[in-house]
C-alpha cells in the first residue's frame, strides 16, 4: 500500500480532483443499483472517502477503511470521520471489525482502486475468505482492477472457487462496457451464498392493482 510522500502525493492530487467537480462518484452509482436502499456496504481501500460519501448520500449504511492515515486525513476532512477506520485490508475480518466498532455482516462489499495488485496471492486469497464471512446471503463483492496486474481476473475467479464466492457479471468500467481480455480495466461482481431477495417489485414503481 502507498506510505510517505507517495501517500501524501495521492491524497493531494485526489483532493484536488474533488475540489474541481471531477465526477469521483461513479464506483458507488454503480454499486447503489446492485444494492437495495439502506444496504449496509463496506469500501475496502477507500481512499478519501468519495464512494462512502456518496453511498451515505443515497441512504446506505457505508464505511470506509484504508492503511494510509495521510489519504485517510482528507476523509476526515471532507466527510464524517466515524464512517472511517485505519487498517489494511489484510486485516479484514470478523474480529477486527468488531474491535473497530464497524458491524461484521454486509449486504455489498467493494474494493477498488487497484487494491489487488497490492497484495501477494496468499493475502488476496484471505481477504476474499474474510468478506465471503461478512457477507449477508446474496450479498455480493465488487472489485476494479486492471486485467493484466497481479490480482486481475484470472487470479480472482481461481481464489472465488474455492471461498464460495461465485462470478455474477464482468465489465470492462462502470458504464456496463462488455468485457474481453483485451480490456485494460475489470470490474468484476462476486456474488456470496444464500439468494439476493429484493421484494416483489422494483423500486420506484406504482403497481396497479
Amino acid at each position: 500500500m502507498l506510505d510517505g510522500k507517495a501517500a501524501e502525493a495521492y491524497a493531494a492530487k485526489i483532493r484536488g480532483l474533488v475540489t474541481a467537480g471531477v465526477d469521483m462518484s461513479v464506483d458507488a452509482r454503480f454499486l447503489d443499483v446492485l444494492c437495495r436502499r439502506g444496504s449496509h456496504i463496506l469500501d475496502i481501500g477507500c481512499g478519501i472517502g468519495n464512494a462512502v460519501r456518496a453511498l451515505r448520500a443515497a441512504g446506505h449504511e457505508a464505511y470506509g477503511i484504508d492503511s494510509s492515515e495521510q489519504v485517510l486525513s482528507v476523509a476526515y476532512e471532507l466527510s464524517t470521520a466515524d464512517w472511517f477506520r485505519s487498517f489494511s485490508a489484510q486485516s479484514v475480518s470478523v474480529d477486527s471489525l468488531a474491535r473497530a466498532a464497524l458491524p461484521v455482516e454486509y449486504d455489498a462489499i467493494l474494493m477498488t482502486g487497484n487494491v489487488p495488485a497490492f497484495l501477494s496471492s496468499e493475502e488476496l486469497e484471505s481477504v476474499m475468505c474474510s468478506v465471503a464471512l461478512l457477507l449477508n446471503d446474496g450479498g455480493i463483492l465488487v472489485i476494479r482492477t486492471t486485467t493484466a496486474s497481479r490480482g486481475g481476473p484470472r487470479d480472482q475467479d481461481r481464489i472465488a472457487e474455492s471461498v464460495d464466492l461465485k462470478l455474477l457479471h464482468r465489465y470492462s468500467d462502470w458504464h456496463l462496457t462488455p468485457w474481453s481480455r483485451n480490456s485494460p480495466w475489470t470490474v468484476s461482481v462476486f456474488g456470496g451464498e444464500g439468494q439476493r431477495d429484493f421484494g416483489s417489485g422494483p423500486d420506484g414503481i406504482f403497481i396497479l392493482p
